[in-house]
């Protein structure tokens, strides 16, 4: 995972990128900004091959989806004034949990 892990952070901000461009089009609208937010996830898509390469599939969209929900959730909360819920906050912190377990290294005797 060590030399994916670029990959999987410069994707999540591109992701992010995207996801910014989502939601200014569902307050604003305007077919520019749609269409910009389909190419940036074109883009992250292409940039999670290599993370795909580096770690495999399932480690790969594990990390990305956590990496994704955690970024995603705090740029609401910075730049749009969204507030999650308590149990919005544990369902975060279990999916960390989650993927901390996936992605724990093999022992030897694995």
């Amino acid at each position: 995972m060590t030399g994916a892990f670029p990959w999987l952070v410069a994707s999540t901000a591109v992701f992010m990128a995207a996801n910014s461009a989502l939601k200014i089009h569902a307050t604003s609208g305007g077919w520019a900004m749609l269409i910009g937010a389909l190419t940036l996830f074109c883009v992250g898509n292409t940039m999670m091959v290599q993370v795909m390469r580096g770690s495999g599939l399932g480690l790969a969209i594990a990390m990305s989806v956590i990496f994704q929900m955690v970024a995603v959730s705090l740029l609401a909360m910075v730049a749009f004034g969204e507030r999650l819920t308590g149990l919005q906050w544990t369902g975060i912190g279990l999916g960390v949990i989650a993927v901390l377990i996936i992605a724990w290294p093999k022992g030897a005797g694995a």
